[in-house]
């Protein structure tokens, strides 16, 4: 079993109230490896710790630009 498998088997075996993991995992259901394009798994890594640091936005106060 290749390290990337057993980094997505611990993922999902990981009860997180993160509710980005849990929308990843849905979509996963629905899109096949094949068609994910470069950067997929990045793109959730980054969402996800977008939650799991609350409080460190780039955006200034009050500023939702």
């Amino acid at each position: 079993m290749t390290d990337e498998i057993r980094d997505i088997l611990a993922r999902l075996q990981e009860p997180r109230d993160n509710i980005v993991t849990r929308a990843r995992r849905m979509v996963e259901c629905h899109v096949p490896p094949e068609r994910r394009g470069p950067g997929w798994d990045r793109h959730w890594r980054e969402l996800e710790a977008y939650l799991d640091l609350p409080g460190h936005w780039s955006a200034k106060d009050g500023d939702d630009s």
